[in-house]
């Protein structure tokens, strides 16, 4: 079994078990979970905090895509972070890992703003990003826009992230018990700037 910690619509999922894993997704989102149980009907998923969940004997816990660092779950806190790292560790058999990826501080120069775009045919995503030093957390606010007939569709999103360094994340990691490796990248896929990826392993 892979346990899909913030499995959102469940992208990742429908990859697992397109390679014959059996995979439990946990999300927050009801309408996420919604999306992942049409995509992937086979896979298990539960509505709850990742902060929260009851992680069953597996030989993976899988977290892709910063959902360690989203402030939309009011669990989110350094303290239940370790503990997860706990509770992940008990429930991985020997031999079974852990791999996610966080935001870090440091993605936005202090006291700034950035603002960007990205553009399709049809579509076109604005965002800005602005980081508070002191407590650690950026702010992200993201507005698309996709044509639907002759029109164009406004979406508004406001995404709010603790930040971590991986220096404190890689520490705690190895005083639970795991052996840790960091990447910038997922082979191919090279991580944003300021983001690092983990890949924690249980020896015993």
């Amino acid at each position: 079994m892979v346990v899909d910690l913030g499995c959102g619509s469940g992208l990742w999922a429908q990859e697992l078990s397109k390679a014959h894993y059996h995979v439990l997704g946990v999300d927050i989102s009801e309408a996420l979970i919604a999306i992942a149980r049409t995509r992937v009907p086979d896979a298990e998923f539960r509505i709850e905090s990742l902060f929260k969940t009851d992680i069953p004997q597996c030989k993976a816990v899988t977290s892709i895509g910063e959902c360690l660092n989203y402030l939309f779950d009011p669990d989110n806190n350094w303290q239940t972070l370790t503990q997860l790292f706990l509770r992940v560790y008990s429930a991985l058999t020997p031999g079974g890992v852990f791999i996610f990826d966080i935001a870090e501080p440091g993605q936005v120069l202090p006291e700034k703003v950035t603002k960007g775009f990205s553009q399709g045919e049809d579509w076109v995503v604005l965002v800005e990003k602005e980081e508070n030093r002191n407590l650690q957390t950026l702010t992200r606010r993201i507005t698309s826009f996709r044509k639907i007939g002759k029109y164009y569709r406004r979406d508004d999103e406001i995404h709010c992230l603790q930040l971590y360094k991986s220096t404190d994340i890689a520490r705690e990691l190895c005083r639970v018990g795991f052996q840790v490796s960091r990447m910038s990248s997922y082979r191919s896929y090279h991580l944003p700037k300021a983001h690092t990826a983990f890949v924690a392993n249980k020896i015993i």
